[in-house]
């Protein structure tokens, strides 16, 4: 796996990092390929605050854990991605490695803070992405691993239509697509 650490307005010790590694390391075992891992590690009103994206080819799984302790962060980080990976172990077969499930142990895109005055429009925060092709299943798959209510994409069904799939309040799941 390769890693980057970073560390947002706080001076986390070696030790913490060599921890994460070692932790968050023991999943490459559910991947064909070395991950690319990003640690992102902040502490807000007392909190400690670690944020894990994993990304292996296409596929991208994000975690965001929140405790008194970053050690506790860092064990809660794991055991959350190595639930979604159970969760969508028979999605997932075909882009992680079977013998991986075989071997397991037992066991948000952008909200503004404040309203917005009616006059003035801020942008505050810009993302530019790659939307890869894909199926509208592959897309809530990735959805639902990186943890949000909507997805952007394009969609293979349609041509290479943008599209978006979002959660439904019923527990459903929809989708926007573009006509142009």
């Amino acid at each position: 796996m390769k890693f980057t650490f970073t560390d947002k307005k706080v001076n986390i010790p070696n030790r913490v990092h060599a921890y994460a590694e070692k932790k968050i390391g023991k999943l490459d075992r559910y991947f064909k390929t070395e991950p690319d891992v990003s640690v992102i590690f902040s502490v807000e009103k007392g909190r400690n605050i670690l944020e894990v994206t994993i990304r292996s080819g296409s596929t991208v799984i994000r975690v965001a854990e929140s405790t008194s302790d970053m050690f506790v962060s860092i064990d809660a980080a794991v055991a959350s991605i190595e639930r979604q990976l159970r969760k969508n172990k028979s999605r997932l077969e075909k882009r992680l490695r079977k013998e991986a499930f075989e071997a397991a142990p037992a066991e948000e895109y952008f909200v503004p803070d404040e309203d917005e005055e009616e006059d003035t429009i801020q942008v505050v925060r810009t993302k530019r992405f790659f939307f890869n092709p894909m199926t509208v299943e592959e897309a809530i798959l990735q959805m639902n691993l990186v943890n949000h209510s909507f997805f952007a994409f394009r969609n293979e069904d349609e041509g290479g239509a943008y599209s978006v799939v979002y959660k439904r309040n019923d527990g459903g799941y929809g989708i926007i697509v573009d006509q142009a």
